[in-house]
């Protein structure tokens, strides 16, 4: 009978491991970024959603915090590149949370922005909260920060697929 690694190691190669967890980190960085650029506090209202042809998109539950994140856009971006050289990001987006959102990229938003900074979004938590219910694979990751970033990778790479 074979072990659980070597089946895993038979599926993935090291190569698809090693992006793999390279990923792990870049959705994991988030905290780590905002603190060092002396906004520690916008990681608690803001996360990473997607990484899309180069392009880090960062969700934002109130519109004041994504003015005070374009205040230090250019050392964030900067910070990305140098973490992740091999992950080529060119630029970075801050865009409103919204609920009921399935797009990994709004397209309106540069057509409507007057729409986006009037509304007033959820608590991402609670909308976590609400995913968790229906995807009960999640039940066993007890790291509730982990388990959310996995939860939105998630649904970007589902979103990615459908548009395929």
């Amino acid at each position: 009978m074979k072990r659980a690694g070597e089946v895993l190691s038979a599926l993935f190669d090291e190569g698809f491991m090693k992006k793999a967890r390279g990923y792990s980190a870049f959705f994991s960085c988030w905290k780590d970024l905002t603190e060092k650029n002396g906004i520690a506090a916008a990681a608690d209202h803001s996360w990473i959603k997607s990484l899309d042809q180069g392009l880090v998109w960062v969700e934002v539950d109130h519109p004041g915090w994504k003015q005070i994140l374009q205040t230090k856009e250019s050392k964030l971006l900067s910070d990305f590149r140098y973490r992740f050289p091999d992950m080529g990001i060119s630029g970075l987006s801050i865009m409103l949370y919204r609920p009921g959102n399935t797009d990994s990229r709004p397209d309106t938003e540069a057509a409507e922005p007057e729409k986006y900074s009037r509304q007033v979004a959820p608590e991402p938590v609670l909308a976590a909260a609400d995913d968790r219910a229906q995807n009960t694979g999640y039940d066993s990751i007890k790291d509730e920060a982990f388990r959310e970033v996995l939860m939105r990778l998630e649904k970007s790479i589902a979103a990615r697929e459908a548009e395929k």
